[in-house]
């Protein structure tokens, strides 16, 4: 959530950051603001709504004379939405302006010390107490105040920190919150994700939990949490700014959508060698695989899905006991875990708040972590036991697509490679199964291409309904919740996924005549119970749409649309049926003309619990 720029160098920073902030606009906000550094002292400007009022209010920039500067765009959490509580948010001299990210949770009594002392509030945020607190203890070096300062602070935070003395410096701090440091010729930047700087840089330095950094237009200064110097080499970042652009789609959304073939082959394409399953990690050996006993995922949203999705697979496959647990409820429900237990933890961003805390609990509890995340070097992937990475490249839109995909394979992967090492399955059967993985890519393509026209015309004839109902069995049922999901969230209309079996029990009585219900079918041995589902809701009247791999008829008579899935092996259906419902919930939005990429009230890495 929020997003944060700085710049320093030779350039007007004003339309640097308003750029950068542009390419942040995914993660969700509902103010924005930047301040820069001139010659009389800081001069900030802040807008309540989408980035654009901003961009009027300075034209572009042009109105804002100094090379030095933050940006922010603001997800409200303390404070309703205004001009006065979006950042950057000044101290009472107005010596210092400062940007942040995360919840300060002892503001409330930070902010009772500093009226004590004089200090006057012009907003209803956690933010400005930072900016106070800073000024209270200027003691002329920038280093030692904002570690003081920060030793203060009780929460998560990434900052960015302007000094009306220093021009030609920027500062920032990180705890619990994503903060990367750019770096170029002649020019330094901070960020809360690398697509804000693509287009100047691909050279990065991650900042670690409770280190400080000083940047200029030459080089930087990192400190530790002891304000010592440390010495940090910087990555070069494999991602272009091509992959954060458009490249002619009308929205991020449909370009990723298009993009997951290439997503998933170059997820898998490196761990599958002659029909078998090689993960490639550095720490935990196949003998420590040997010795769990359970796994235990926990994620939020889609990666809950896909953990889903996973479970039905491993638990077949690999006959050991898989939970699947919302990181957001991880740490209270008293998870029984242990040394030999397997944490799976999911996240695109590796920043994910609730996934985090579930992390360190498992690792508390004694629990092996292997961590299956987007960002290469995120506070998910250091702090796992090891990472297996997905290879999707920047997701921008904020309802993932190519994200959730390449987690559901990650996990297919993982399933084959434990039950290679446990010999719960036959090696042929495993081969087979590693070779219907590898042609994956090639369906889901093939998918998108054959399902776009069927599921525009579904859009079109139900954009304006006011329910949806998902329903499906064994894996079905857990990539109907996934398509459940993306329909409301980016066209606002009430979804929700039954388990097919449980509509007797209380949901069917919501059926009426003209009820939306997308029924998935993909495993042949379940066709006759769906079918009788199917059967039940039609009867009062629903509309059935049909996603199914079935071709010999078996549904006939029971649906009123239906988009047929290629041939696959019916245990990775679940990425195949993601297509479909991805583009389904895309051209219902775009039916109804809303915005796509940044839904109403979301964002794209919740870096809050």
């Amino acid at each position: 959530m929020c997003g944060i720029v700085g710049y320093v160098g030779k350039l007007q920073a004003a339309p640097v950051l308003l750029e950068g902030l542009a390419k942040l606009e995914y993660r969700g906000y509902d103010s924005s603001g930047i301040a820069v550094v001139r010659p009389d002292g800081i001069e900030t400007v802040k807008a309540k709504g989408r980035l654009k009022n901003l961009q009027a209010l300075t034209d572009d920039g042009k109105k804002l004379s100094g090379s030095t500067g933050i940006g922010h765009t603001r997800w409200a959490t303390h404070g309703a939405p205004s001009d006065t509580n979006a950042h950057p948010h000044m101290s009472g001299q107005k010596k210092f302006a400062i940007v942040h990210n995360g919840i300060i949770e002892n503001y409330l009594e930070l902010k009772e010390f500093l009226i004590g002392r004089g200090f006057r509030f012009q907003s209803d945020t956690d933010t400005e107490v930072v900016a106070h607190l800073i000024e209270h203890y200027f003691s002329g070096s920038m280093t030692e105040t904002l570690h003081k300062a920060v030793n203060k602070l009780k929460g998560s935070y990434a900052l960015g920190v302007l000094y009306a003395g220093e021009p030609d410096r920027l500062y920032c701090a990180r705890k619990d919150s994503p903060l990367v440091i750019g770096l170029s010729a002649g020019a330094g930047f901070v960020a809360s994700d690398m697509p804000a700087l693509l287009a100047h840089t691909r050279r990065f330095i991650l900042l670690d939990d409770n280190e400080t950094a000083c940047i200029r237009a030459d080089g930087f200064d990192i400190y530790n949490a002891n304000n010592e110097p440390v010495e940090k080499e910087p990555f070069t970042a494999e991602w272009d700014v091509a992959a954060a652009e458009k490249d002619g789609f009308p929205h991020f959304m449909l370009k990723e959508i298009h993009e997951q073939p290439r997503a998933l082959r170059q997820t898998l394409s490196p761990r599958l060698a002659a029909s078998n399953v090689e993960l490639h990690l550095k720490k935990l050996t196949r003998e420590a695989f040997a010795a769990f006993d359970c796994l235990h995922i926990a994620a939020c949203g889609s990666a809950y899905h896909a953990g889903i999705v996973g479970k039905y697979f491993i638990e077949k496959l690999c006959r050991i006991p898989v939970q699947v647990t919302l990181a957001s409820e991880f740490r209270y429900c008293d998870p029984l875990i242990d040394d030999r237990t397997l944490t799976v933890i999911i996240s695109q961003s590796g920043e994910t708040a609730d996934t985090l805390a579930a992390l360190r609990e498992a690792k508390r509890l004694g629990s092996a972590v292997l961590s299956i995340v987007n960002v290469v070097g995120s506070s998910i992937a250091r702090e796992s036991d090891d990472v297996l990475y997905t290879a999707a490249g920047p997701e921008i839109s904020v309802a993932t697509t190519k994200g959730y995909t390449t987690q559901v394979s990650a996990l297919y992967l993982l399933g084959l490679y434990l039950a290679g090492i446990k010999e719960t399955a036959a090696p042929k059967t495993l081969a087979a199964y590693a070779g219907a993985l590898a042609e994956l890519p090639a369906l889901v393509e093939r998918m998108i291409g054959d399902a776009t026209p069927a599921v525009q015309l579904l859009a079109s004839l139900f954009h304006g309904a006011n329910d949806a109902y998902y329903i499906g069995r064994g894996t079905d049922y857990a990539a109907a919740m996934e398509g459940a999901l993306k329909l409301k969230e980016i066209s606002y209309i009430h979804a929700e996924a039954y388990a097919a079996g449980e509509l007797k029990h209380g949901t069917i009585s919501l059926i009426e005549k003209g009820s939306l219900v997308v029924a998935l079918a993909t495993d042949p041995a379940l066709y006759p119970k769906i079918r009788s589902n199917i059967t039940e809701v039609r009867t009062r009247g629903a509309v059935v749409f049909l996603v199914t791999d079935d071709k010999s008829g078996f549904f006939a008579g029971e649906y009123e649309y239906i988009v047929t899935l290629p041939d696959a092996e019916p245990a990775f259906s679940a990425v195949l049926s993601a297509a479909v419902m991805q583009l389904f919930g895309y051209y219902t939005a775009a039916a109804k003309g809303l915005d796509i990429d940044k839904p109403r009230n979301l964002a794209k890495s919740v870096t809050v619990e």
